[in-house]
């Protein structure tokens, strides 16, 4: 059974372009700093605006890297099931250890479409190497439901853990009795890690986290004291890194000339910011994903700066390894500049 930790790195970029060695550094600093594995390209990856040759590339530098020393994890899901089970099979080939297949999105397929046309083919092809499906309907529209799961379970040897990021904990709950107790079930939202991992309903075994791009070790360790039962030191790093959970997406009231919007920066963009105002590779995102607003802009540096006042030991990691000055980082506007649009 998988648990522990994973990162679902971002996909760094320079000039629009993948910067390999970038994310080479960034792996790099997850080993070090004790991950359980690393999820290439995943949606935290920009999967959908990377062409194949892109994706296969990342995902090929993330296993050489993972080998041997922690768990690699290729994102390998579309809405097209020969994309996936082309993807899977290059997965294969390159050493990863699990594929994970995001719901198809947009077409819309039924719940018994994704297991007939879609895990079930992939399964059936790549015998060997664990399948994950990724249940994120807020990002689909589509989901794969726990009846589904259950009889993917059964028939495939090697369906035998889930990515849940619905935030519906009946859902999760629907899941467990669907899937027996030999199931693994991975968060898929750092901020509802703790819950999942602690309901006896549910018992996560971890977490696919986007907040360990910049926090590693301090997450990892979140996930050991749960799986160990020592709930209140659990607690106090949970404390301790809920301002950064809170970047996952970021919302924010702007002004327009016709009233007030409501504005979502969706991940990456807030987690990518901020690895560029600490000095980490990053680069900016992909279009259609731009820049934050100013106001996003300052509740980025609003929640690192409350993790250094407060837990300074959470961003240490990322002083050490790639040699940065995190309070000059988050107090000297030109590490942010051009990290936002000068208006709406």
């Amino acid at each position: 059974m998988l648990a522990g930790c994973f990162t679902a790195i971002v996909t760094p970029f320079k000039n629009n372009t993948v910067d390999y060695e970038g994310l080479g550094k960034l792996s790099e600093f997850q080993i070090k700093n004790g991950i359980t594995g690393i999820l290439a390209v995943g949606t935290t990856g920009e999967s959908p605006a990377l062409s194949w040759d892109e994706h296969n590339r990342v995902i090929e530098m993330v296993a050489e890297k993972s080998k041997d020393k922690c768990i690699c994890i290729a994102g390998a899901g579309s809405n097209n099931t020969k994309e996936s089970l082309d993807g899977t099979k290059h997965a294969v080939a390159v050493g990863a250890d699990a594929v994970l297949l995001v719901d198809p999105y947009y077409n819309g397929p039924s719940s018994l479409e994704i297991r007939r046309e879609y895990i079930a083919p992939v399964a059936e092809a790549a015998p060997d190497i664990e399948i994950i499906p990724y249940v994120i309907p807020g990002r689909t529209g589509a989901q794969l439901l726990p009846e589904d799961l259950a009889i993917l379970n059964q028939t495939y040897k090697n369906v035998n853990t889930v990515k849940e990021a619905t935030a519906n904990l009946e859902n999760m709950r629907s899941t467990r009795k669907c899937c027996g107790p030999d199931f693994t079930i991975f968060s898929g939202d750092d901020g509802m890690t703790f819950e999942m991992m602690l309901d006896p309903q549910i018992k996560a075994a971890g977490v696919i986290s986007v907040a360990s791009n910049v926090a590693p070790g301090p997450i990892t360790e979140m996930v050991r004291l749960l799986e160990q039962g020592e709930e209140q030191d659990a607690q106090k790093l949970l404390t301790a890194l809920e301002p950064l959970f809170g970047l996952v997406t970021v919302k924010t009231m702007e002004k327009t000339p016709y009233g007030e919007v409501v504005c979502r920066a969706r991940n990456p963009l807030g987690f990518k910011t901020l690895m560029s105002i600490l000095g980490m590779p990053s680069g900016g995102c992909r279009q259609p994903l731009g820049k934050m607003t100013r106001n996003g802009l300052e509740t980025v540096l609003s929640a690192a700066r409350k993790v250094q006042a407060d837990n300074p030991e959470i961003l240490k990691p990322v002083a050490e390894f790639f040699n940065v000055d995190i309070e000059e980082c988050l107090n000297n506007p030109s590490s942010w500049d051009g990290l936002f649009y000068e208006e709406y």
